[in-house]
């Protein structure tokens, strides 16, 4: 039997006893975090933010405080994931702090919403920019799309070296895209002066733009749902989160820059395809295109993330009897929660083939999913209280001052979106509530037929 057979995680036993085996480096736990946070944000919403600020500073501030309120993020988390590397993350911390059943509440909405819904859009997201590369036009993405995340879940069958080799690849080209994009806006510059003196920073606006920001920093929490799969994660795990978003927030704020330095501002504001807009007025045509390829590789690489991880939150709901307990069975050979993987992907395949009417689980995700977050970071003073004699290889720097920063950050830019757009807040509250009939019958009725 070889090491890496030998180096198992110690969670997530099914009845056969197999568990995941802890075959994931330093490298590639640290492309799970930049893969899993850079998907087709930064080349869409910074768009979408400069309609919602009125100057480039207030621009690039949205995306500096954004980079900030993640990184914060990010040092909890690293302390979570230390104190318990296991597969399933967030589930794993909220089930030991606040109980079973907000642990299911919050696994129930990446379920059905958060990551299926983001997988199907994202997939979409994928044919259309492929297309576009190629010089074609898809009249129908939806049955490619599907194609897409059946081929990624099949690679992701075969185990966590063949999702993270994948993924590792996939990730460096992206980072290569984003380079050529930083350094063409960069060099070739055009920008015209504005107009008028930039207005004073509105703290309202600049509130609301930040959820689209936050929309384009989520996702480093990945890395914590493969946690039982990484090699010396109390070591590995924090480094990964803290260079990775580092590394990310210097990709993001630098390409802002790019695009202001050729488009400005008010140029950024009205363009729809900035990354394309400044690659064309760089290289032409082939640059656009080019461009359209990185994108391309950037949102197949985010899907692949995305089943990576989720599928592990939802094999160790299907252990604990939340979920179909099938789920909670990994694969004899390949340690993959294939079965829990196929279910997250043909659930995101039914959100790609009922087409538009799934958008709107896309609207009100980020909502849900920064509010998840928070809750998973409100167990960090659980665990300081309940769990202070117990040793933790990482700890969170200026507890508590860093945790209830992001704590109240989420508070105010939640509260602004809310108020900016009810009706998907109202949509995302109703689908949680949704989930506690759900946790009864699968933990009460269908766990003692199979139990």
């Amino acid at each position: 039997m070889s090491a890496a057979d030998n180096d198992l995680a110690t969670t997530a036993q099914t009845a056969t006893h197999v568990t995941y085996a802890r075959r994931v480096g330093p490298w590639s736990a640290a492309m799970v975090v930049v893969g899993g946070v850079i998907g087709s944000g930064i080349f869409k919403t910074p768009s979408s933010i400069a309609q919602q600020t009125g100057s480039s500073m207030e621009q690039l501030l949205a995306w500096v405080i954004g980079g900030v309120i993640a990184l914060i993020g990010a040092l909890c988390y690293a302390e979570l994931g230390a104190r318990r590397p296991q597969a399933g993350g967030g589930y794993v911390y909220l089930r030991e702090s606040f109980g079973l059943l907000i642990a299911f509440l919050y696994g129930w909405s990446l379920l059905v919403a958060n990551h299926s819904g983001s997988i199907a859009a994202v997939a979409i997201a994928f044919v259309e920019y492929a297309s576009a590369a190629l010089g074609y036009t898809v009249n129908n993405p939806g049955p490619w799309a599907v194609g897409t995340i059946v081929f990624l879940a099949g690679i992701n069958w075969f185990g966590i070296r063949s999702g993270s080799l994948t993924q590792n690849i996939l990730t460096v080209l992206k980072l290569l895209a984003i380079s050529a994009l930083i350094v063409a806006g960069l060099l070739v510059r055009g920008a015209p002066p504005p107009a008028a003196p930039p207005p004073p920073i509105n703290p309202i606006a600049l509130g609301g733009a930040l959820m689209p920001v936050l929309f384009s920093y989520g996702g480093w929490y990945y890395v914590n749902d493969i946690a039982g799969e990484i090699r010396d994660p109390q070591r590995n795990l924090p480094r990964s989160l803290i260079y990775g978003m580092l590394l990310v927030a210097a990709c993001y704020i630098l390409a802002n820059l790019a695009y202001l330095a050729v488009l400005g501002h008010a140029g950024l504001a009205a363009s729809k395809a900035p990354a394309a807009d400044v690659m064309r007025h760089a290289l032409g045509e082939p640059g656009a295109r080019a461009i359209a390829v990185g994108i391309a590789i950037s949102t197949l690489g985010f899907c692949n993330i995305s089943l990576m991880g989720a599928s592990r939150v939802f094999q160790v709901m299907g252990a604990d009897g939340v979920f179909f307990r099938v789920a909670g069975r990994l694969h004899p050979r390949w340690r993959s929660p294939n079965v829990a993987l196929m279910m997250l992907a043909g659930w995101a395949c039914v959100l790609v083939l009922v087409g538009d009417n799934f958008t709107w689980l896309v609207n009100f995700s980020t909502v849900v999913d920064w509010v998840g977050m928070a809750a998973v970071i409100a167990t960090l003073f659980w665990y300081r209280s309940m769990r202070s004699a117990e040793a933790a290889p990482f700890r969170t720097p200026w507890y508590p001052f860093l945790p209830l920063l992001f704590l109240a950050a989420v508070v105010w830019i939640a509260a602004v979106t809310i108020w900016q757009h009810p009706g998907d807040a109202g949509k995302g509250a109703l689908l949680t509530i949704a989930g506690l009939p759900v946790f009864f019958i699968w933990r009460y009725v269908l766990g003692r037929r199979t139990g």
